[in-house]
């Protein structure tokens, strides 16, 4: 059976991720995958444009992705572009850029394509039973949530309430003031409630949070609880509630320095954890879960499968 290499580029809000894979027949095996802090948004999203500097970052983050690509021989590249360009007016100026200077197609997917894709790749390490989960997967420009089970998606939505986007509308003190974030709560209860309501017509067991800031708070947990643990080898880690609400207060009263040296923080979400916990403790406190999960797998991952399935 003939194998052809893949890649795969997410063109986030805050990060640029890459995965490289080489498919054969129906299954694919992961070669590499990496990240770029291209931070698109940052500086205009409440302005819903992106900036000039914020070009130039995403230019030089595509750049380094394809050096990366360029070892590995790959066939064919797919872009796809989510929250901060979807939602900005000079979104499409970006777009053609892109081609222009870097011969890379970019697609502009919807919200709603974006939560499918990131359920297909949630899916692959995640076993649905007959109960429903709540899938949530924090972006910097927008929150997917997708209720589903093992015969697939009951309900899916996307917010545009990522942590880019309340880091620039509330401008939080360093640490975080309590008001501060009770007025980021008080903005997700008045834009969540069709969530509530979704969650009440399929009653949730479980919460599964894919990658991002999953990651990282699954990554500062793990370091504490289980520091032999390779995080970075296995596909979902489970979050106990207290360890989160723990970690969340720690989060909540800390300065962007002292979270920098935390042990298992990414440090290119030193910024962004903050509203990202706030948004899954609300999340915990709304909705009482069962369980909680990380998983790591999420569009890119997603992506690739309904390219298998000849889906794109």
């Amino acid at each position: 059976m003939e194998k052809t290499r893949v890649a795969i580029i997410d063109l986030g809000t805050n990060t640029f991720n890459l995965l490289i894979t080489e498919v054969e027949g129906s299954s694919y095996r992961i070669l590499t995958e990496s990240k770029y802090p291209a931070k698109l948004g940052k500086g205009g999203i409440h302005k819903a444009t992106i900036t000039p500097e914020a070009m130039k970052r995403g230019l030089e983050a595509l750049t380094s992705h394809l050096i990366s690509i360029s070892e590995y021989q790959v066939e064919s590249i797919f872009c796809f572009a989510t929250s901060a360009i979807r939602s900005a007016t000079n979104g499409a100026e970006f777009v053609k850029k892109v081609k222009q200077e870097l011969g890379l197609t970019i697609r502009v997917i919807p919200g709603d394509e974006e939560a499918q894709t990131i359920f297909d790749g949630v899916k692959q390490v995640v076993p649905l039973g007959s109960a429903y989960a709540l899938i949530m997967d924090i972006g910097g420009g927008s929150v997917e949530f997708i209720i589903a089970n093992k015969n697939g998606i009951a309900w899916k939505d996307s917010y545009n309430l990522g942590v880019a986007r309340l880091l620039e509308q509330f401008a939080p003190s360093d640490p975080i003031a309590t008001k501060e974030t009770e007025a980021i709560e008080k903005h997700l209860e008045t834009n969540l409630d069709s969530l509530l309501n979704a969650c009440d017509r399929f009653p949730i067991a479980r919460l599964i949070g894919s990658s991002g800031s999953f990651d990282t708070l699954a990554a500062v947990i793990a370091r504490r609880e289980f520091p032999l643990m390779e995080l970075s080898k296995i596909t979902s880690f489970k979050l106990e509630p207290e360890a989160l609400l723990n970690t969340h207060r720690l989060l909540l009263t800390s300065t962007i320095e002292e979270r920098r040296t935390l042990p298992g923080m990414d440090p290119d979400r030193v910024e962004n954890i903050v509203p990202a916990s706030i948004i899954v403790q609300w999340v915990l406190q709304r909705l009482q879960p069962a369980e909680v999960w990380q998983c790591s797998f999420a569009l890119k991952e997603g992506a690739i499968l309904q390219i298998i399935n000849s889906e794109l």
